[in-house]
C-alpha cells in the first residue's frame, strides 16, 4: 500500500508545474517589467495573449517562439525553464482626464488584470500550473497589497479555480502606503492608500464592521481576503470592484445624501459576482444599488423616514426612464431598477407569506452564469409560484 501511495504522490508532483510572475516597477518610465516563468516549458503547448490595440504592452522577449500580430501574441515556450518578459504601461487616463490606474514616483495603483493580459492556455493533459506573484519595489517603496494570500514579504499565491490560467487579477497598490487591517467573519480585510492621499481607512473599516453581518446573511460567500484601495485626485472619482478587491476614491462619501453607499455597492459586486447578458446590466447594477441601501437599512443605519425619502429621490431621478434594457446601465436606469426590485421584494414576501424574499432570488442569480432578464423573470416566478405582476412591465421589454 505504501509504494502505491508514494507512486500517486510522485505522479501528482510530476503534473504540477511552477508558474512565477515577477513584476519590477519602473516609475521613471511609467511602466512595469513583467516576467512569466514556467519551470517546465514543455508542459505548455502555447499561450495566446489578447494584447489589445492601444500599445500598452511592448518589448517582448521569449524563450521559445513568439509571434505577434493584430493585437494578439502567441508564445510557444522552450523546453526546461522558459521565460516570457514584457513591459506594460501602468497609468491609464480616461477621456475626462481622470485615471483608472496611476503610477507616481512614490506609488502605483492599478489592476493586476492589466499586468498580465488575458490568454488562452493550451497545456498538456493533466498539468496543473501552480502560480505565484512576486514584486520588486523601487528604493523607498515600502510595501505592496493585493487581494491574494500573502506567502512572503512581497510575494502572493495566485489560485483561481474558475480559470485554467491563474492570472494576478484584481486591484493592487504598491509604494509608500498606509494600511489598516481587520478580520470580519472569515475574511481578512485590508484598507490601503498611499500616504498623504486623505483616505479614511478607519471610517471604511467601521462601516464594513457595521454592515458585515447583514452582508453575510444575504451572500453565502466569504472571500479569504478583501483588499480596499483608495487615492485622491487625479484618480477617477467613483468606485470600481475587482476580484477580492475594490477601489474607492478618497473623497467619495461612504454614505451619500441620497441614502446609498458606494462602498457597500462595490462590496455587493465583490460578493455576488453577478454578471449580465442580453442587455440586462440593470440586474447587475440594480442588485448592487438595491443592497447598497438595504444592507445599511437592515443594520440600523437608515431610519424608515430616511428610507422613504431615498425612495422618493429615486422616483424623481428615474421618472423619464422608459426601459431598463441596455448593455450599460445609466444612473437613472439603475435608480429605476432599484425601485422595481424593491417592489418585487414586497411581492415575493407577500405571496410566499414571508417564506421568501429578494434575497432568495439574488442567491439564485449568484449560482448562475451570466444572467438575462428572462432568467430573472423565470427565477422570480418559481419563487412566486406563478406570474409576477411587478415584472409584467414595459420596462423589461
Amino acid at each position: 500500500m505504501l509504494p502505491l501511495l508514494l507512486f500517486c504522490e510522485v505522479g501528482q508532483a510530476a503534473r504540477r508545474v511552477d508558474l512565477d510572475y515577477h513584476v519590477r516597477f519602473l516609475p521613471e518610465q511609467d511602466q512595469a517589467e513583467v516576467q512569466m516563468i514556467l519551470a517546465r516549458g514543455e508542459r505548455v503547448r502555447s499561450l495566446d495573449f489578447n494584447l489589445g490595440e492601444d500599445g500598452r504592452y511592448s518589448d517582448f522577449r521569449a524563450d521559445g517562439e513568439w509571434e505577434q500580430s493584430g493585437g494578439r501574441g502567441i508564445w510557444r515556450p522552450a523546453e526546461g525553464q522558459a521565460r516570457l518578459a514584457w513591459k506594460v504601461r501602468i497609468s491609464d487616463k480616461r477621456s475626462n482626464g481622470r485615471y483608472d490606474a496611476l503610477m507616481t514616483p512614490d506609488w502605483a495603483l492599478f489592476r493586476g488584470d492589466d499586468l498580465v493580459p488575458g490568454a488562452r492556455l493550451d497545456q498538456r493533459d493533466g498539468v496543473e500550473l501552480v502560480a505565484r506573484l512576486t514584486f520588486e519595489l523601487p528604493e523607498g517603496w515600502r510595501s505592496v497589497e493585493t487581494g491574494w494570500p500573502r506567502i512572503g514579504k512581497h510575494r502572493f499565491r495566485i489560485d483561481n479555480p474558475e480559470r485554467l490560467l491563474d492570472r494576478p487579477t484584481g486591484w493592487m497598490l504598491a509604494g509608500k502606503l498606509g494600511t489598516r487591517r481587520a478580520r470580519l467573519g472569515d475574511t481578512d480585510v485590508t484598507v490601503a492608500a498611499p500616504v498623504g492621499e486623505g483616505a479614511r481607512r478607519m471610517d471604511i473599516l467601521t462601516l464594513l464592521t457595521f454592515v458585515w453581518p447583514q452582508v453575510q446573511n444575504v451572500f453565502p460567500r466569504d472571500p479569504a481576503k478583501l483588499l480596499i484601495v483608495s487615492a485622491g485626485d487625479p484618480m477617477w472619482r467613483g468606485g470600481l470592484s475587482g476580484p477580492n478587491s475594490l477601489y474607492l476614491h478618497a473623497d467619495r462619501p461612504l454614505v451619500s445624501e441620497n441614502g446609498t453607499s458606494s462602498l457597500v455597492h462595490e462590496l455587493v459586486h465583490v460578493f455576488s459576482r453577478i454578471r449580465h447578458r442580453d442587455r440586462s446590466d440593470w440586474i447587475t447594477e440594480g442588485v448592487a444599488e438595491y443592497y447598497a441601501i438595504e444592507l445599511v437599512r437592515r443594520a440600523g443605519g437608515i431610519s424608515e423616514d430616511r428610507y422613504q425619502a431615498a425612495r422618493e429621490r429615486l422616483i424623481k431621478w428615474s421618472r423619464d426612464v422608459e426601459s431598463l434594457r441596455s448593455e450599460r446601465s445609466s444612473g437613472p436606469v439603475t435608480a429605476r431598477a432599484v425601485l422595481l426590485l424593491q417592489d418585487l421584494d414586497k411581492e415575493i414576501r407577500s405571496r410566499s407569506r414571508g417564506r421568501h424574499s429578494l434575497d432568495d432570488l439574488t442567491r439564485g442569480l449568484m449560482r448562475m452564469g451570466p444572467v438575462s432578464t428572462d432568467d430573472l423573470v423565470e427565477l422570480a416566478e418559481t419563487l412566486l409560484g406563478g406570474r409576477s405582476k411587478v415584472l409584467d412591465t414595459r420596462l423589461l421589454r
